[in-house]
């Protein structure tokens, strides 16, 4: 006899009141199934779908604007490597003694000593549109009085 054969058979040997009982515990565990495999992921997807979406379109403003800061930065005339070289060292002296600038063959190499972020932003900041400088490296470590380390940037009109 099979396995089925003889579970219907069992089956049938019950009284109405335990097929009863047995008919409701399968359509339970029917629904418990369905909604453990189907419906619970897909009521957790569409409850995070509205933050992730706001996210995305964080990434995306954050995204065109990069774009346009990029567009803008194109469209402003070249500097002389000298007229670089002179605003980075603008922007270095007001780091203080924190900050030391050395410039060699079409690369400055900027090494910090405990600069704050904001500083350290506004130096990269001033780096990239007085200077049109672009970061190539940088080997940073945040520390108790800020950031230690050093930035490599490529000086406009050097060979890459």
């Amino acid at each position: 006899m099979s396995m089925v054969t003889e579970l219907k058979a069992r089956f049938a040997a019950l009284e109405v009141r335990e097929q009863q009982y047995l008919r409701i515990a399968a359509w339970a565990l029917g629904l418990l199934l369905v909604w453990w495999i189907a419906v619970q992921p897909a009521w957790r997807t569409l409850a995070r779908t509205p933050t992730e979406l706001d996210q995305v379109e964080q990434d995306l403003q954050q995204m065109q604007a990069q774009a346009a800061e990029a567009r803008d930065l194109r469209a402003v005339p070249p500097v002389s490597t000298a007229q670089a070289q002179e605003a980075l060292q603008a922007a270095t002296l007001r780091l203080g003694a924190l900050a030391q600038l050395n410039v060699n063959n079409g690369r400055a190499v900027l090494t910090l000593k405990g600069v704050e972020s904001e500083a350290l932003q506004a130096w990269l900041s001033e780096a990239r549109h007085a200077a049109r400088a672009r970061p190539v490296q940088a080997q940073l470590q945040r520390g108790a009085s800020g950031y230690l380390g050093s930035i490599t940037l490529d000086l406009p009109g050097a060979a890459p």
